[in-house]
Order: C-alpha cells, then structure tokens, then sequence
C-alpha cells in the first residue's frame, strides 16, 4: 500500500536531519458521499507531501470531478486504496487517531492539533499510523471512534464549526507538515530499544472482539443491556496503548477463562 518516498515526486524536501516518514502517515475517508471532496482532500494532502489516501466505501469514485477538483493531485488519485470496511483501512496501524468536533457521553483522549500531528510523525517513523475523517454530514460514528487511540479536533467558531472535509483535511496535513520539519530531538520517544511492537490496530480489534465474547460466556456482560461496558473498555486499552507480548498475555487469559468456564462444581 505504501509507495515509494515522497521526495522528488512531489518535490517536498525534508530536512536533511529528520527522518522523511510521511509516507507511513494514512489519510482515511469514511463513506465519503460527495467525489469533490475526494478530489480536493487530494490536493491538500499533495500541498503537505502526504500521499497515503484511504476511502472506505466512497458513494463516487472515480469520478470526473474528483479529478477536477484533485487540479493537479491526479497521481494521489491513481494510488488510492478503496475499502469496504475500516478493518480493511487500518490493518497494520499502529496509531490511530480521529478528527472530531462531537461532543462524547464518553469522554476520549484528546490531543489538540500540533500534539497529534508531533504523535503522528514521530510514531509514522516505526511504522503506519492513520488519520481518520467520518462522513461530512455526520462525522465518525461512536463504532469507528472505538477504532481510535485518540481524537483532535479543530478549533473554530463556536456559532459555526462545521468545516467542510477537504478544509479538515487541509488544516491537519498542514500541522502533520509542520511536524516533520521539526527536529528528531524534539519528538516523543517511540519505545525503548528492543521493546516489542506496539499492537496494531487489527490485533486490538481481535482483542475485544475476545473480550466481548468471554464477558458474554461467563454472563459478565448482557448482550441485551450491554451499558456501553465494551466501549468503555476500547477505551481504556486503546489509552494504555498494548504491545504485543501485553496483547497476548491477555488474550492467552481470555482463553484459559474460556476453557475454564462453566466453572466445576
């Protein structure tokens, strides 16, 4: 999915002591309904030489004015990948991250635009990270924030805040630029040396989709009352950020709970 570096083709120099990862950096787009703004989402992105664009079930696409409005982005458009679900976008994503402006019942982890861009670039530099954008009318949807290791949001007119998507996409590839011009000293560290590879974000999904069904087994959690709990628990183990030893051990319990249960009496 990835292609080769950005350098040259877009004519996007980096410094020359900063790692160029930006091609790790996915730019997802989640039921898109008007091609328009596929199109000029990819001209944003070309301007910040990112180049990893990501639909998942577009209504339109391709379509004649994705390409008009791309006005110049066309080989961003002719390298987009199409899902059919976001499992599909973020298999092998190590970092997720959520633009939203929705007001939550239950409150996410939150990073304002210059720190999420930073965590985006730093992270891109060890492997793949994405961007989420939801629908325009609606946004992302409670399920596909699930998805989500933390959520920014861009700040604007209390009165009218609603920005049009390729505008969204514009402010934060923007910031995402900005961060990888800044100095490798300046950024978080990624792990310690020789720590295993955080979980990616199909594996986490593997996960609850364990969790749940062990909590419905041992009658810990009420399919039919569920009370947010799975959601609530996404949460928590996407904020402590797994690696894979961690994943496992905890799978591995899940399993020994399950082949355990009904318990002897």
């Amino acid at each position: 999915m990835v292609g080769t570096a950005v350098t040259g083709r877009n004519n996007c120099l980096p410094v020359p002591s900063t790692p160029m990862s930006l091609t790790n950096i996915r730019i997802v787009l989640l039921n898109t309904t008007h091609p328009g703004n596929i199109g000029a989402a990819a001209r944003a992105m070309k301007n910040m030489c990112l180049e990893n664009l990501v639909l998942v079930s577009p209504r339109e696409f391709p379509a004649e004015e994705a390409s008009a409005r791309a006005a110049g982005a066309d080989d961003i458009l002719s390298r987009v990948r199409i899902c059919a679900t976001l499992d599909e976008a973020l298999q092998g994503c190590r970092l997720v991250i959520g633009s939203s402006a929705r007001s939550r019942t239950i409150a996410w982890p939150m990073l304002d635009l210059p720190a999420a861009a930073a965590r985006l670039v730093s992270e891109a530099a060890a492997g793949e990270v994405a961007l989420l954008f939801g629908q325009e009318r609606t946004g992302l949807t409670n399920e596909q924030l699930d998805r989500c290791h933390f959520l920014t949001a861009i700040p604007a007119n209390p009165g009218f805040s609603s920005l049009n998507l390729a505008g969204a996409v514009q402010v934060l590839a923007y910031e995402v630029y900005l961060a990888s011009l800044g100095s490798v000293a300046e950024r978080a560290p990624l792990t310690e040396s020789g720590d295993p590879p955080l979980a990616s974000a199909d594996d986490l999904q593997r996960l609850y989709q364990h969790l749940e069904e062990t909590l419905i087994q041992i009658q810990f959690l009420d399919p039919r009352n569920p009370r947010k709990l799975m959601r609530r628990l996404t949460r928590l183990f996407n904020r402590a950020r797994l690696d894979s030893n961690e994943l496992n051990i905890l799978r591995g319990i899940l399993t020994a709970v399950q082949q355990g249960w009904p318990r002897n009496t």
